[in-house]
């Protein structure tokens, strides 16, 4: 069995593993644009000049040549060609049993007057934008980001780590609205503030001027004011790099097109995180491996950060509906919020110690009413939640 995978990001290479520890033998081929295997979430460590381009690496040095693996990398897919099994590239082609489209996604820009015409202005998704973004930072003056998610800070905490003071612009009254709820976002809001960062809450940009020469000089906001920009990096969102499945959707085995094309990760239209490409990547390769596996619709969202020392993890929803209970409890240094539905938890965020987020982000995902067990909520264990049956396996406690 020949399988290729178009691809090396997150779920590329969770699928090569998964099929390689099922299928020992069989073939597999990658080709990806990318020339190297990097983990998009730590670019911004590479602005920064904390880490260099082996440094960014998420898989062993020698992960191909291990895994028996041919790697055409630098290479961009021209066609797949279902009809007679062919993915043609530049400069060759290959044939293929089972296909795995993995293509991952493109920085979105909003559509504002003069950004897409406009030079010096970045996404923040690839080795080369980081590359292109650390070149021009060093003599940048006026760096603007557009998007205070996790992008747009990541991007900032790069700058910060250069001595550069970013201005961070987002339409949303907070920082990581869309990660963490007010209380916790403002944590890391103050801090960025602390280290020399401006931010314009609650505002959008609604034009991007340029100099005689077509670089970004200047940006206008909502509220008429105006801001000198050098360097502009937008961050406020991505779309699906899903040319090549011609607008089709993956059934429930991740499958399109024909029973021998997949897709997984972001190019699949469902932009979860990294761990929701990791999941899309197996299942889709146990389904190339024969292994017949339905793609779970029960993902959590999970999101991580980590700035200035104080790490946080939210899992499923963290803002509190009418009649949610919100169990919380804060001290020096940590902040931890539980919201309850009935009795079962729904969403949590920890910040400042996220130490038992495995066993929360079980309790959510499997929606296990936690009302009845006598004790304190932030001491509750798997003890506490399974016994023994009789066939010597484990069970939830009703």
């Amino acid at each position: 069995m020949k399988h290729v995978i178009i691809g090396v990001g997150a779920a590329g290479i969770s699928a090569a593993q998964t099929i390689r520890k099922h299928r020992k033998d069989d073939e597999i081929v990658m080709i990806s644009i990318d020339e190297a295997v990097i983990s998009r979430c730590m670019l911004h460590k590479y602005i920064g000049g904390n880490r260099d381009v082996k440094a960014l690496a998420f898989v062993e040095p020698n992960f191909f040549q291990n895994n028996n693996i041919i790697w055409h990398s630098g290479k961009k897919v021209t066609d797949v060609d279902a009809a007679n099994k062919t993915v043609h590239f530049d400069g060759g082609s290959v044939n293929y049993d089972k296909l795995l489209i993995a293509t991952g996604a493109k920085s979105a820009f909003p559509p504002i007057e003069g950004l897409k015409e406009a030079a010096s202005v970045y996404g923040l998704r690839d080795l080369s934008d980081a590359e292109a973004i650390r070149k021009k930072a060093k003599t940048a003056e006026n760096i603007v980001i557009i998007g205070a998610g996790l992008v747009g800070l990541d991007a900032a905490y790069g700058f910060v780590e250069m001595s550069k003071r970013p201005t961070i612009i987002d339409m949303s009254s907070s920082v990581l609205s869309s990660n963490l709820d007010q209380y916790a976002a403002d944590i890391y809001h103050v801090k960025f503030e602390e280290a020399g960062c401006n931010f314009h809450l609650g505002n959008k940009v609604i034009n991007v001027h340029r100099d005689v020469i077509g670089n970004v000089s200047h940006i206008a906001l909502d509220n008429s004011e105006e801001l000198l920009c050098d360097l502009l990096i937008v961050s406020t969102g991505i779309h699906p790099e899903n040319v090549l499945l011609n607008g089709e959707k993956p059934d429930k085995y991740l499958n399109v097109r024909d029973k021998d094309i997949f897709v997984a990760g972001d190019a699949s239209g469902k932009t979860e995180n990294w761990l929701g490409a990791v999941e899309q990547g197996e299942v889709a390769a146990l389904n190339m491996c024969g292994i017949l596996t339905l793609h779970d619709k029960n993902f959590l969202q999970r999101n991580t950060a980590n700035f200035f020392g104080v790490a946080s993890l939210s899992v499923g929803q963290f803002h509190a509906e009418a009649d949610d209970v919100c169990d919380v409890r804060q001290d020096k240094g940590r902040y931890q919020k539980l919201i309850l539905r009935n009795g079962i938890p729904v969403g949590i965020i920890l910040q400042g110690d996220i130490s038992r987020g495995g066993f929360w982000q079980h309790i959510i995902k499997n929606k296990i009413n936690i009302t009845d067990i006598p004790k304190s909520i932030w001491k509750i264990s798997f003890a506490d939640a399974y016994s023994l049956n009789e066939n010597g396996e484990y069970e939830w406690v009703n």
